[in-house]
Order: structure tokens, then C-alpha cells, then sequence
């Protein structure tokens, strides 16, 4: 039976699960290969980069169906990636909702041409009569309230003046990489808000930090 990645790394020890029994790899070198909060301006190595003032602060954005993609070259030897992404999810993001007009509204991260992470958000309002699901922290079709796993909420509307409309996540992955002439690390979406004379600005998202950790253990 292959063994099962469990999706997270303590300490000294990524944890894998083998059929009943459990046993333990250690990681014998981890390395920050790239970290960016946009602080300095920099978009190296960046495919449709740009940066935006928002709350006194520099993000990478606004984007709407659109990819965004940073490649690196020369990794150490590794077997793992970790990659971490604070994103901004700003507006009237619908979820999992499919009415022909504004949904579902997906975000998708992944390397070179592989998807890890295919999921939803939603900013609706959640009452007993009327709530607009999203997938996070799942993969899509997962039906879980508007906000789960958010880090913050309830911030300033990008584009809608005088609302409170954008959430922050912090989306991790650690899957299983190899290769060290290059990677490709990218993050895209399929937004859809036909009824809208501007959709950009009636969803949209935006980029605070981005993390990728090569890891080497001992398998």
C-alpha cells in the first residue's frame, strides 16, 4: 500500500500514515527558497505581476480570471514543497452558488501544470434562508459557511466603497516535488458575475505573501 501524505510538517518530522501502523520521516534539510511580502517592490522571476497600495500596505493584485506565477531555478535537493500563500479574497465572491450569472467562483494553486489546490470562496451572508456555501478549507465541491478557515474578516472593500467585504486566508500545501532545475508556482481563478457592468470590480483578489519551502527528509 503507498504511503498517504497527511498535508503537514512539525517541527523536525513529516507524519505518514501506512495502512494501520504509522511511521515517521525526518527531515534531514528544509530551505526558504522564496518568501515575499511585497514590501520591497519586487517581482522577479514574477509571469503578471503588479502591486497595489491597499490599506497602506503593498499586495500583488488585483486580479480577476486572470494567473499569476513566480518561477524559480537552481532548487536544492528536496522530495517535498511547501507552499504558502496569504491571499486577499475581495468582494462579492458567490462560492459554490451556480445560477448561470455569478458562480461558482473558483481559485486554484498549483507548480509547473498541476492544480493542488482547486476550491471555492464566498463573502455572501449566511442566514437560515439564504447562504452562499464555499468549498475552502476543502476542495471543491465541499459545502462549508462563507469565511471558514479565513484569517481575517469583515475588511474594507477593495472596489465597493463603504463596505466590509474582503477576507484574508493563509492557503498551504505540502506536496511531494523533486525536480531541481526549476519550478513553477502559480495562482489563478475562474470568477464569473455576467450581471455585472464591472466584474473585476464586484470580485477580485489580491496577494499579501508568498512562501515556498524545499524540504529534504530521509526516505
Amino acid at each position: 500500500m503507498g504511503k498517504i501524505l497527511s498535508n503537514f510538517l512539525r517541527s523536525s518530522s513529516i507524519f505518514f500514515l501506512l495502512g494501520a501502523s504509522a511511521c515517521v520521516e525526518t527531515v534531514e534539510n528544509q530551505v526558504q527558497v522564496y518568501s515575499n511580502n511585497f514590501s520591497k517592490a519586487d517581482l522577479a522571476n514574477f509571469e503578471n505581476g503588479r502591486l497595489l497600495i491597499w490599506r497602506n500596505d503593498t499586495i500583488a493584485g488585483w486580479y480577476h480570471n486572470e494567473e499569476v506565477a513566480v518561477t524559480l531555478y537552481d532548487l536544492p535537493k528536496h522530495n517535498y514543497l511547501k507552499l504558502t500563500a496569504e491571499i486577499f479574497i475581495h468582494d462579492s465572491w458567490d462560492g459554490n452558488w451556480n445560477d448561470g450569472y455569478s458562480g461558482p467562483d473558483y481559485w486554484f494553486m498549483g507548480i509547473d501544470s498541476m492544480d493542488v489546490i482547486r476550491t471555492t470562496f464566498s463573502n455572501s451572508p449566511c442566514e437560515s434562508s439564504y447562504c452562499l456555501y464555499q468549498s475552502y478549507p476543502n476542495e471543491f465541491f465541499r459545502q462549508n459557511v462563507p469565511k471558514t478557515g479565513a484569517i481575517e474578516t469583515n475588511l474594507p472593500s477593495l472596489c465597493l466603497g463603504g463596505q466590509t467585504s474582503t477576507s484574508r486566508y493563509r492557503v498551504e500545501k505540502l506536496i511531494e516535488h523533486s525536480k531541481v532545475d526549476s519550478v513553477r508556482f502559480f495562482m489563478r481563478d475562474e470568477l464569473k458575475q455576467s450581471n455585472s457592468s464591472w466584474p473585476k470590480c464586484d470580485e477580485s483578489w489580491s496577494i499579501a505573501k508568498i512562501s515556498i519551502l524545499a524540504i529534504q527528509t530521509n526516505s
